[in-house]
């Protein structure tokens, strides 16, 4: 594998590795992103079990849509082989290691045409709670993306800030929701930032972009005729983390077992099958 994705990584706070996934793979994953959609929308409302999270959204044009689902991997076989592929590991292991847990396992939808599907600027280190659980996070941990579809300004894709992940911890929206809120240039304005440096993170099915969590980065909507699709892991040095599945232990890919806590902390209190406020 070239190598040439690290020092762009070091130097921008994000980096793509083209068609690391193949076209028959990415078809299949598509075929899974089916799957799950439909089973998700078969819910009258947002749904969990244990760490498994069917997250829906409204919208002022399509009425209820499926946002987001975590930790599909617990129940689709085609999904959990991917966030353990070799070919993630080889990505991975020059900048955090080959000890890996995951606290990440999210499959994002942008359907045409919803006016609402952004992602307000961000950094990801805000959701990495509680802080106490990790240690040294801006070396130890990488956000991973693999493009279902294409992803182009039209279809929404994200925009990056380059060299953010060099300014720390930023005050960007205080503690306002990410999900569904407008990918705000003036908001960056406010924070000091320059929205005249935003690039376009444009991918090809197939194509695997991972950024540091300190990086700016937001999304607007879907503005194109067809889906805009996300399969989205995160991967954290196992030292350093006190949550989270293993991933990959002494290079080898480690299966899931039973649910353990990541982000959901009523998950031994109140594990579910239960269904959230509707929407």
């Amino acid at each position: 594998m070239a190598t040439g994705y690290l020092e762009e990584y070091r130097e921008r706070g994000f980096a793509v590795v083209r068609g690391l996934f193949r076209d028959d793979e990415v078809a299949e994953i598509a075929a899974a992103f089916d799957r799950i959609h439909a089973e998700g929308l078969r819910h009258p409302s947002s749904y969990r079990h244990q760490n498994v999270l069917f997250r829906q959204g409204m919208d002022a044009r399509l009425g209820r849509i499926l946002r987001l689902v975590q930790w599909p991997s617990y129940f689709d076989a085609t999904l959990d082989a991917v966030r353990l592929d070799e070919r993630v590991l080889d990505v991975l292991e020059p900048l955090i290691g080959g000890d890996l847990k995951q606290i990440i396992n999210q499959m994002h939808w942008k359907p045409p045409g919803a006016a609402s599907a952004e992602f307000a600027f961000h950094q990801d280190i805000r959701f990495r709670r509680p802080r106490a659980a990790f240690r040294d996070l801006a070396a130890s941990y990488v956000q991973t993306g693999l493009a279902i579809d294409p992803h182009t300004p039209l279809s929404g894709c994200m925009r990056m800030l380059p060299g953010s992940h060099r300014l720390g911890e930023l005050s960007l929206g205080a503690d306002g929701p990410v999900l569904d809120r407008r990918a705000s240039e003036a908001e960056l304005a406010r924070a000091g930032l320059d929205p005249a440096g935003l690039v376009d993170l444009a991918l090809e099915p197939g194509d695997f972009a991972i950024w540091h969590l300190l990086t700016v980065h937001g999304s607007g909507p879907n503005r194109s005729a067809g889906d805009r699709r996300f399969y989205i892991n995160g991967y954290v040095t196992a030292d350093n983390a006190d949550r989270g599945v293993w991933a990959f232990r002494n290079k080898r890919a480690c299966p899931l077992g039973e649910p353990v806590l990541i982000h959901y902390e009523d998950l031994y209190r109140r594990p579910g099958p239960f269904y959230l406020e509707a929407g």
